[in-house]
């Protein structure tokens, strides 16, 4: 056996040696990828339900938003309608007080000079007496 035959007989061994070794790296690989597909199956199997528990909890979340906003804008209204009778009776208020305050100054100035004059009267009346 000469050198190069020598040489050709252990670069084919060795490849051989290296084959092996790499078909067990690949078993061991597909191992792996198996049992990572099962987890991956069981991790999807239990989060189904929580996703559609999600998805129902969301749109139940929509549903209360929207009602929630409908009723803010109702209010808002209200509390429009509320501020505009509210200047409304201010207004009123001031403009009947602008109205009835002479008036009512006089009627009540013309009742006290009244008493006042009949109290006088009274007290001429018993001293005259």
């Amino acid at each position: 056996m000469t050198a190069g035959e020598l040489a050709v007989v252990l670069a084919a061994v060795l490849c051989c040696i290296g084959f092996a070794a790499l078909v067990v790296v690949l078993m061991r690989v597909l191992d792996s990828l198996k049992a990572l597909r099962g987890e991956v199956e069981s991790l999807r199997s239990e989060t189904r339900p929580l996703l559609a528990e999600l998805s129902s909890s969301t749109a139940e979340a929509r549903a209360t938003m929207a009602e929630a906003r409908h009723d803010l804008d109702r209010f808002d209204r209200v509390l429009g309608s509320a501020e505009a009778i509210s200047g409304a009776v201010a207004g009123g208020s001031r403009m009947a007080r602008a109205a009835l305050s002479a008036p009512v100054i006089k009627t009540v100035a013309l009742g006290t000079g009244t008493k006042r004059a009949v109290r006088r009267l009274r007290r001429k009346e018993r001293k005259s007496a």
